[in-house]
């Protein structure tokens, strides 16, 4: 299952293997099960500590548990995690086996303070770039504490399953039986969902800290940028984040950073915290803004957050970034979730052979549209503009496909469904007004950005897209607040484009500090 270089990566990750790990296959004779047999059986034979049975009688096959052999730990995949998810495995066999997280030593008591049973189950996609941190997380959990169990299931594999359950988006996650979640959660987050006590503690520690010189508030490459030039210079400075990393989370191929000929957003998400880190960076994370209270006559400026906390800076970075545009139109909000996506990498395996469309024509809607078309029935793509606005290449390679079809000069006006999954597009022909409506089961939006600026509203000067109006130096029209990246006005919504505004939003902010502290 496993080639030799593979193996060999894997043998010596091993060797940190301290406790025996006994892995209880449930197969049957399904072809997927003989993978997974052979996959099982190529890590028992990498550790003299892991031992395999191959009698499990899990009710869902293929599936595999990774235990301790006191039975102090209930973790198992259902399917194969491979792809995304093979990272997972390697994670879960070296806890499991004795090799310590990475977690801060509060959130670690935090987990092993929790009572109750708690039984999760996540589904998972294996070209889902999200669902691994949610995977990971609970299973670090379910390693932690004895009364938090965990299973990952393939969507993909477990069809029925994901029908029943009416799983439309991935990852899913359900607690004792009940929804608790879509999409990508972290590890705070998961525990903050269930320790509610928690989200009071944390906003009584962020209201006892001391003023920042530099507050950045925002994780993606623009905040984590402005926070190292700032940690550089030698200030107290903070970051406040919703989720570090930002858009950059949901982003599958980056093939245009400069000096990295190919990653993923994740795993550059990863690399920009790792470097952060690498700074007296004060990181609080799980924090939505909800306000900004500029300082008068120079005076410190307030950040409010949703959690009940508030911070105080000489000057604020401001770095929200942006977010999935919406098509606004009725049915949507109804049917997201449940039909209406946003992530075609993630979501995209749970519409196997059903028919989809998606909705633009940009570079995001054409790649979205040629990713689909391999894995669905057919795709119908919807362009408002008479002319699709992706490059060339792109282009040619969704002309030559026999599964898409292509409508121009079209306005989706509503999503139609049944009230429990979509079932229908309308669009209106923008040149005929003729009303037409496309039979399907799953709609993609690739429409776009909004900037996260909806709290700053009649407190800032934005443009009439909402984005933050700043000039050649990051400033904004409130002296002390700076900003950077997809949340201003700069053109060109780019990774690269993001890091070097947020580098120099911070260095206007240690030059204004330093004109505005310096004596008269």
């Amino acid at each position: 299952m496993l080639d030799a270089n593979l193996k060999t990566q894997l043998k010596s990750y091993l060797e940190r293997v301290t406790q025996p790990i006994e892995i209880v296959a449930s197969l049957d004779d399904s072809a997927k099960s003989q993978e997974m047999l052979g996959l099982l059986r190529d890590i028992d034979g990498l550790s003299t500590l892991i031992t395999l049975q191959e009698d499990g009688n899990d009710v869902r096959k293929p599936s595999f548990s990774i235990n301790r052999p006191d039975g102090s730990v209930d973790l198992r995949f259902a399917g194969l995690p491979m792809g995304h998810e093979f990272t997972s495995l390697v994670l879960a066999l070296l806890q499991v086996g004795g090799h310590p997280s990475k977690a801060s030593a509060d959130v670690i008591e935090q987990i092993r303070s929790l009572k109750g049973e708690f039984r999760f189950e996540t589904y998972f996609s294996l070209s889902c770039q999200n669902c691994p941190d949610v995977v990971q997380a609970l299973n670090l959990m379910a390693v932690l504490n004895p009364n938090i169990h965990h299973v990952a299931i393939d969507g993909a594999l477990f069809q029925p399953e994901v029908e029943a359950r009416q799983i439309m988006a991935v990852p899913s996650v359900y607690l004792n039986g009940v929804n608790f979640g879509q999409g990508r959660m972290g590890l705070e987050e998961i525990l903050a969902k269930i320790d509610t006590s928690a989200v009071d503690r944390q906003a009584e520690k962020l209201n006892a800290k001391e003023a920042f010189d530099v507050l950045v508030v925002g994780g993606g490459p623009a905040g984590s940028a402005a926070a190292i030039y700032a940690a550089r210079k030698g200030i107290r400075t903070g970051v406040a984040a919703e989720r570090f990393g930002g858009q950059v989370l949901d982003t599958m191929a980056i093939e245009n950073f400069i000096s990295v000929q190919e990653t993923e957003g994740p795993k550059l998400a990863v690399a920009l915290e790792e470097h952060v880190k690498q700074y007296e960076v004060d990181i609080m994370n799980l924090q939505r803004a909800e306000a900004l209270i500029p300082g008068k006559d120079g005076g410190l400026h307030e950040v409010r957050f949703a959690s009940g906390a508030s911070l105080k800076a000489k000057t604020v970075i401001l770095a929200t970034g942006a977010r999935w545009r919406e098509m606004n139109v009725p049915g949507e909000q109804e049917y997201r979730n449940r039909g209406v996506a946003y992530c075609p990498h993630c979501d995209g395996p749970l519409f196997k052979g059903k028919r989809v469309a998606v909705i633009g024509g940009g570079n995001s809607g054409v790649e979205a549209a040629i990713d689909l078309a391999g894995i669905v029935s057919h795709v119908t793509l919807i362009e408002f503009d008479s002319q699709l606005r992706a490059d060339a290449v792109l282009q040619r390679k969704l002309n030559s496909l026999p599964n898409v079809k292509v409508i121009k000069s079209a306005l989706t006006t509503e999503v139609l469904g049944d009230g429990q999954k979509v079932t229908a597009l309308r669009y209106k022909d923008r040149q005929s007004s003729e009303v037409h409506t496309v039979e399907l089961e799953g709609i993609f939006v690739q429409i776009g950005l909004l900037p996260n600026t909806d709290w700053l509203k009649g407190t800032i000067e934005l443009s009439p897209r909402g984005e933050i109006m700043t000039d050649a130096r990051g400033e904004t029209d409130l002296p002390g607040i700076f900003a950077a990246g997809d949340v201003t006005t700069v053109p060109y919504k780019q990774i690269v484009i993001a890091i070097g505004e947020g580098a120099k939003a911070s260095l206007s902010a240690f030059d204004h500090l330093i004109r505005t502290s310096a004596p008269a």
